[in-house]
């Protein structure tokens, strides 16, 4: 009995307490039904479109007012006399706030966009074959710029912080990273299909995948030449499967971010603001024109006659004829160029021919970065060298032209003549000796390339041409070489991947200016 009324007691609090445990579970799933929803911010993104991501990366990789720091007075087309921010190229000084530039704005805007969304397109790239192949060609172009920047970078593990957790990616060598480059642009050129998936909202050729096809051949010819001092056989490989795929026809085909008055020009806005007396037209670079007899000078350049301060730089002392035309030596900063100002006979350094900020210089004025003009002069090049068929006349004519006809989409009158052009042709052939025609083709390009910064400056490397003198300014942080051959790395990259960027350097060689890249061996 009394066995009994214990149990009884014993079932009676097991009851309750199961009551309790029911309860409580049917409230907690009461609370619980429609808690995700009520804490999901119905207007935030979960994932993006790899169009929108493939166009964010396009808009970012415009070259900006950096260029003119190193770039393009590296390869002596602009000069500036100034010190203080604009310090770099024009003193041949590392300028470490300076250098990161192009590190900073490719590895935050560009490359992580393109990363992320080319591990996206995969996902569904049997189905969509044309967009995972787009991003592919674009994300070869945004790490070569990187690459012929620095040398050894992160390309194997970049931008992958969001994927899989790799904050602290490793630098691979330069020459692992082109072989991967040259091989995803031949296989994503060659994937394009134009019977496939529709991409109207591609801001660069609006979705006409026949055009990507060219700039994917083109920028693979690109990446090929780049090989032509130390590895020749891979580099004959891969420009005879460019040729072979298809290269650009046309100005139309160029690959060109175009700006507006929402969208400005990088340069442009700089130039047109506190900038505007500072930069001047290399004169080495006015000088082979003038010794060329090059139209292009007159479509490019300005000078302010007798300015004696920036505030004469005015349209009422503009003069943009050929003859005015005065290039500022290199070798000097402003407390040192006023006896050169004065054997030269001018008023003052402002004196002195300018990019015209109304044409080249404008605020909306387009940014190239692969065009039909310098496609078609690398195609000469490799026919010379044998790496391809085909006449190697032809296509050195056609560079010519195409970079003539493609001055007239600046803003401003800026169009070259059509008989000024075809004077031009007449009066330079192609030389027949073949080092001699390799370097006529690489001063072309480098005409060609002008304000492509980035491009402008590792062919000038890649090809040892045009043959310039070096800046003889002196205290310049250059040791052992005349013209600086790669920029520094960050200086953050020493706080937070420093083990990494140690190993890079062991590899490569000291993080100083004089250090050649992979490609550039001498």
């Amino acid at each position: 009995m009394m066995r009994f009324t214990l149990n009884r007691k014993i079932m009676k609090r097991i009851y309750k307490y199961t009551l309790v445990t029911i309860l409580s579970m049917s409230l907690v799933m009461a609370c619980d039904n429609g808690f995700d929803e009520m804490n999901t911010n119905p207007v935030r993104l979960t994932s993006l479109d790899p169009v929108f991501q493939l166009n964010r990366a396009l808009i970012e990789v415009a070259p900006g007012y950096g260029q003119l720091t190193y770039e393009v007075t590296i390869v002596r087309q602009m000069i500036t006399p100034f010190i203080g921010v604009g310090t770099g190229g024009n003193l041949n000084q590392d300028n470490r706030s300076a250098t990161q530039a192009n590190w900073q704005n490719f590895y935050r805007n560009v490359i992580d966009n393109l990363v992320s969304a080319t591990e996206a397109a995969s996902m569904t790239a049997a189905e969509k074959p044309n967009i995972y192949n787009m991003l592919r060609i674009f994300k070869a172009y945004a790490f070569m710029v990187v690459t012929d920047t620095y040398g050894d970078i992160p390309y194997f593990q970049a931008g992958r912080g969001f994927i899989d957790g790799t904050v602290f990616p490793a630098y691979d060598p330069q020459q692992a990273i082109y072989m991967d480059i040259l091989n995803e642009l031949s296989v994503a050129s060659a994937a394009l299909n134009e019977s496939a998936d529709a991409v109207p909202q591609d801001a660069l050729y609006g979705g006409n995948i026949s055009q990507w096809k060219k700039f994917g051949y083109s920028l693979l010819l690109r990446a090929a030449m780049r090989l032509s001092k130390v590895d020749p056989t891979t580099a004959a490989q891969y420009a005879s499967t460019a040729a072979a795929g298809g290269l650009m026809e046309s100005n139309l085909d160029n690959a060109v971010v175009r700006h507006n008055a929402d969208f400005r020009n990088g340069v442009g806005t700089n130039v047109n603001g506190g900038q505007a007396p500072f930069y001047y037209l290399d004169e080495e670079f006015v000088n082979w024109m003038k010794d060329h007899n090059d139209p292009r000078l007159v479509s490019i350049a300005v000078r302010y006659v007798g300015a004696q301060q920036d505030g004469d730089q005015v349209e009422a002392n503009a003069d943009r004829s050929y003859d005015a035309q005065i290039g500022m030596p290199q070798g000097y900063d402003n407390t040192s160029i006023p006896p050169i100002v004065a054997d030269y006979g001018l008023a003052s350094l402002y004196d002195f021919s300018q990019m015209d900020r109304s044409r080249f210089g404008n605020p909306e004025a387009p940014n190239f970065f692969v065009t039909y003009s310098q496609t078609r002069l690398l195609l000469a090049e490799a026919i010379v060298r044998g790496w391809v068929t085909g006449d190697a006349a032809a296509e050195y004519e056609a560079g010519i032209r195409g970079h003539m006809i493609q001055c007239a989409l600046w803003p401003g009158d800026t169009e070259v003549a059509p008989a000024d052009i075809d004077a031009y042709v007449a009066a330079n052939p192609l030389a027949a000796a073949d080092e001699a025609a390799i370097e006529e083709i690489n001063e072309q390009y480098w005409m060609s390339s002008y304000l492509s910064s980035h491009e402008v400056w590792a062919n000038f490397r890649r090809s040892d041409y045009p043959n310039v003198a070096p800046n003889p300014y002196p205290g310049g942080d250059l040791t052992t070489e005349q013209f600086i051959r790669r920029l520094t790395y960050p200086d953050s990259e020493q706080s937070v991947n420093n083990e990494n960027l140690s190993a890079a350097i062991s590899r490569q060689g000291p993080d100083i200016l004089d250090t050649r890249v992979w490609w550039d061996a001498q």
